[in-house]
């Protein structure tokens, strides 16, 4: 999931989200909503009150329905779906149509979620701090933590060098993101997801330590090569890709040669707590 998909919770319940940078607005996934709203736990059913639900409105000339827009989320089975979604102001109105005594508690969660983004924007220091308190509430210790933070930080310089590059987001990034990995783990993101029996989960959030420092070397040196050399097409970009994760995998080669232990390990946040 990028920086622009992100899940959401309230009152513990997924609600999947997308940030539109250049409309600056949220957008939501009705059936998530409809789900939390009617106290509904099969997804299914959720759809099927949405079905319903559409179709009254749309033959009440409903402009909030007429205006619905669709994007690409991950599903249950885990591949990227067309998915009905609102923005806030959409919400609201749709809200109305759904009796519920979550509508004014959710309006409220709508309203400090739409400010929470703008407290980010104007000091991005505000979204780290709330990410650190989300990791903190899951029990992962402070040191994994900061350098948690500092994977992102890492991961989005390398972003917005792939930005310059023309790297398209989506698929280009993600091909970029496995040449990286598999050149110094030796897997694909994955095969390394499998490795450590992950499905849906951050395979990053499933890191330890060294794993993460690892990955962070081999990112950042990915970027500063790309400044470098400025590859011009998509396969320039992966050749770089790979010399960046070559950087980490030398690394790691020193690393197990003078411990001998193994740096990448199938441990998940399921299986250490704290992370080490």
């Amino acid at each position: 999931m990028d920086k622009q998909h992100k899940i959401k919770l309230f009152e513990q319940k997924q609600v999947r989200t997308h940030w539109d940078e250049e409309q600056e607005k949220w957008y939501f996934s009705i059936v998530d909503v409809i789900s939390i709203l009617t106290d509904q736990s099969d997804y299914q059913l959720s759809r099927n009150y949405w079905k319903v639900l559409k179709s009254r409105l749309l033959k009440e000339g409903n402009e909030t329905v007429t205006n619905c827009n669709q994007l690409k989320f991950v599903a249950e089975d885990g591949k990227m779906r067309l998915t009905d979604v609102a923005d806030t102001e959409q919400l609201f109105r749709l809200i109305q149509s759904i009796p519920s005594p979550k509508a004014e508690p959710f309006k409220m969660w709508l309203a400090q979620v739409g400010k929470e983004r703008i407290d980010e924007i104007e000091d991005p220091e505000v979204g780290f701090d709330r990410l650190m308190e989300t990791y903190l509430k899951k029990g992962y210790s402070k040191e994994w933590i900061n350098q948690r933070l500092k994977s992102i930080e890492i991961r989005k310089d390398l972003t917005d060098e792939w930005d310059d590059r023309g790297v398209k987001k989506g698929q280009e990034y993600a091909i970029l993101t496995d040449e990286i990995t598999k050149a110094w783990s030796g897997f694909t993101t994955k095969q390394y997801k499998n490795f450590k029996d992950l499905k849906k989960e951050s395979l990053r959030d499933n890191m330890t330590n060294l794993e993460l420092v690892l990955n962070m070397l081999a990112e950042a040196s990915t970027t500063e090569i790309s400044k470098e050399q400025q590859p011009e097409t998509f396969e320039e970009n992966k050749i770089v890709a790979k010399k960046g994760g070559e950087v980490a995998k030398a690394a790691r080669n020193q690393l197990e040669k003078n411990t001998g232990k193994n740096v990448v390990t199938k441990l998940n946040v399921k299986k250490i707590k704290p992370i080490e």
